[in-house]
């Protein structure tokens, strides 16, 4: 009797159980029981030392902290694929997979309504200086010692990174009936910037009322925003981040927020997750959320969907839905290796 490919879990399927009960018929899911990152190292050589594929989360980290180079090489030869279940996978050595032959997978597309909503959210929310009266009225003052807001209509939002998330930022803001300028790597056909103007990083900073975060974490892109950026920005900017917190100091952002040349900041990322810095979270006029950028039962759902397909797929020798894009750009179009 053939046994099934074994895929382990490093946490659990929460919403898409008939998707989990689908893929138990084909293949051997079960859910990661090592205690520790020794432990699991021990255990691939151990239990785990025929696994095919790997399904992660966000929430693998806590364990098993990054899949960084050494992680990887502990790895048993069987692994050809780790699955993850979250657009962004800064956690993950994608070079060290690429030399072991791995594949890596994330799930982009699901992540994308969900985080444009609440970054909106916090948009609105900074921009009007929400935080402050709620305090405020939590404290037991009604509408006294408050500070005014701004209206969006009128505004310019610089945004960064005008991927899948900032074109959905840039679409929800329209009829709010403010003016979007962007920055990316590379100008967008006119299709996708759909009206919004294409702009230098030394113009979105100094042009924008309100910034909104949307770039990948990398070394390129670590501390994007720093002080001597901050400086360049409107008196009164409004900060938005949904992307990655590492992309700004926020050191230096806290530092400009006290100081008034941040008039608000709207975070759902942080720089040292799950620490944040004191200086923020003692300022009211920082709109602080904790990472639930995809936090709701039908975008999870999808997410879990997505990536359990890929590692159907993987398992079964069929092509892989959404191999991360280093690994398309280094490799060409990939095969699942089988």
């Amino acid at each position: 009797m053939i046994s099934k490919p074994r895929i382990l879990f490093f946490n659990p399927v929460r919403h898409a159980h008939a998707v989990y009960k689908n893929l138990s018929s084909v293949t051997q899911p079960e859910l990661l029981s090592s205690k520790s990152r020794a432990e699991l190292f021990q255990d691939f050589k151990g239990k785990y030392n025929n696994i095919t594929a790997i399904y992660s989360t966000s929430s693998s980290y806590a364990l098993a902290e990054k899949f960084d180079k050494e992680l990887i090489q502990h790895l048993p030869p069987s692994l050809k694929f780790i699955c993850h279940n979250g657009a962004g996978y800064d956690n993950i050595d994608i070079e060290a997979c690429t030399a072991r032959g791995i594949k890596v997978t994330n799930a982009q597309d699901p992540v994308t309504d969900a985080t444009a909503d609440l970054a909106i959210f916090l948009l609105l929310g900074a921009l009007r200086q929400l935080n402050p009266a709620i305090f405020s009225l939590r404290n037991g003052h009604f509408k006294t010692g408050i500070d005014f807001g701004r209206d969006p209509q009128g505004k310019t939002l610089g945004v960064l990174g005008m991927g899948r998330i900032g074109r959905a930022v840039k679409r929800r803001v329209e009829p709010f009936g403010m003016k979007t300028i962007y920055h990316n790597r590379n100008k967008l056909s006119e299709d996708d910037a759909a009206g919004a103007e294409y702009v230098s990083f030394g113009r979105l900073l100094g042009e924008s009322d309100i910034i909104s975060v949307h770039v990948p974490l990398n070394s390129k892109t670590k501390h994007l925003i720093g002080e001597q950026e901050i400086q360049k920005m409107k008196d009164g900017v409004v900060i938005v981040n949904t992307a990655r917190g590492a992309v700004i100091d926020e050191v230096a952002m806290a530092a400009a927020l006290e100081a008034g040349k941040i008039a608000a900041v709207g975070l759902d990322v942080y720089e040292r997750e799950p620490e944040i810095n004191q200086i923020l979270v003692k300022n009211s006029r920082a709109l602080l959320i904790p990472h639930l950028g995809t936090h709701t039962t039908e975008t999870l759902s999808k997410m879990e969907t997505l990536a359990m397909e890929n590692a159907r797929r993987g398992c079964l020798g069929e092509s892989l839905l959404t191999v991360v894009a280093e690994q398309l750009e280094k490799i060409g179009a990939l095969t699942n290796g089988h």
